[in-house]
């Protein structure tokens, strides 16, 4: 598979979460404790078949990030 998004994380699920319409899908980066949420939607967790334990790649592709503190 090729891909033009740089950004690409290796991780591993360890939590999905299934709304009625949305899921919210953790992956823990390799390397690091560092955890990356992301919000996509129930029928794509399901064809995916995304499970906690399954490897995966998360992939950022933005013009802008963010952040913002007190």
């Amino acid at each position: 598979m090729r891909l033009s998004t740089r950004n690409q994380l290796a991780g591993t699920i360890t939590e999905v979460t299934l709304g009625s319409v949305m899921a919210t899908v953790k992956v823990k980066l390799d390397g690091g404790e560092q955890i990356v949420t992301a919000s996509i939607t129930k029928e794509a967790v399901e064809e995916l078949g995304l499970k906690a334990g399954v490897a995966a790649t998360v992939l950022v592709k933005s013009t802008e990030v963010m952040l913002a503190v007190e």
